[in-house]
């Protein structure tokens, strides 16, 4: 992703909801976690963190899908894609799934996380991997690296 471009815009399958960010990542990860798997029909979801502040939905009105409760997973109404996360504890960012943007589709996971219901047979290249979430103390060193690379 371009350090140059000052916004980056995405969109569900049907169009009818649409995002923007105005600052690159700040890290991206895969989740291995059995609710990700089962949102995704995949072995993983895959997430761009982005600063709050620099997201916001620019057209249409996404709903709360998946779990109703401490993390909110956000989808267009329509057709059901699913955009984003906002999770409770760290209202300073939102995870945007990065194929919602055709500029992070080519940014792999840099962490994965919940490797401890990670399906035996799925890999990614990312260089840190965690049994559930990294400890707080481990984000700012990450997202250093990350910035880094």
């Amino acid at each position: 992703m371009s350090e140059q471009k000052s916004s980056h815009k995405g969109h569900c399958r049907c169009g009818k909801v649409e995002l923007t960010i105005t600052r690159p990542p700040i890290m991206t990860a895969a989740c291995h976690c059995t609710g990700c798997q089962r949102m995704t029909s995949s072995a993983f979801s895959m997430g761009a963190l982005v600063p709050a502040d620099a997201f916001a939905v620019t057209r249409g009105e996404p709903e709360i899908g998946g779990l109703h409760g401490d993390s909110n997973h956000y989808h267009c109404g329509h057709c059901k894609s699913w955009l984003f996360s906002r999770p409770t504890g760290f209202e300073s960012i939102v995870i945007v799934k990065t194929v919602m943007f055709d500029d992070l589709r080519d940014l792999p996971p840099f962490m994965e996380t919940w490797t401890s219901e990670k399906l035996p047979w799925a890999s990614t290249p990312a260089a840190h991997s965690y049994a559930q979430f990294p400890p707080p103390a481990d984000l700012p060193k990450l997202i250093q690296q990350f910035a880094s690379r």
